[in-house]
C-alpha cells in the first residue's frame, strides 16, 4: 500500500513514464499519509484499445487510480488526488487536434483482507 496505477490513451505516445513515475513518487510520498516511501507501488499503463466518448479520433485519456488502505480523511484523499494531478497535469502530453481528458481517483481498499509482505 499505496497502488498508483496511471492509465493513458496510446495517442499521447510522448508520454515521459520515467519522469512522471519519479515526479509522482516523490509527490505521493511527500505526504504524511505516506509513513514508508517503500510501500509505494506505481505503473503505467498505454491502452492501444481505448475510445472516448463517440467521437472517431481527437480525444485522448489519463486516469490514475491511487489505491489507499481505508480510513483515510476526506482531506487527506483530496490532498493526494491534487498532487497526483498536479504533476500528470504537467506532464502530460498535449498533441495537436487531441482533446485530452485528465481523472484521478482515490481508492479504498479493504483493510481486514489485504495482505502484503516484504520477501
Amino acid at each position: 500500500m499505496p497502488h498508483l496505477i496511471v492509465e493513458y490513451s496510446s495517442n499521447l505516445s510522448a508520454y515521459p513514464e520515467a519522469q512522471a513515475l519519479a515526479e509522482l513518487n516523490a509527490a505521493v510520498c511527500a505526504s504524511p499519509e505516506v509513513l514508508d516511501e517503500a510501500d509505494l507501488k506505481s505503473r503505467f499503463v498505454r491502452n492501444a484499445s481505448f475510445h472516448v466518448g463517440t467521437a472517431a479520433s481527437g480525444r485522448g485519456f489519463v486516469h490514475a487510480q491511487l489505491r489507499l488502505l481505508s480510513g483515510r480523511s476526506p482531506e487527506a484523499k483530496q490532498d493526494l488526488a491534487a498532487r497526483v494531478a498536479e504533476v500528470l497535469r504537467r506532464l502530460t502530453p498535449r498533441p495537436a487536434g487531441v482533446m485530452v481528458q485528465l481523472s484521478v481517483e482515490i481508492v479504498d481498499m479493504d483493510r481486514p483482507s489485504y495482505v502484503k509482505e516484504r520477501l
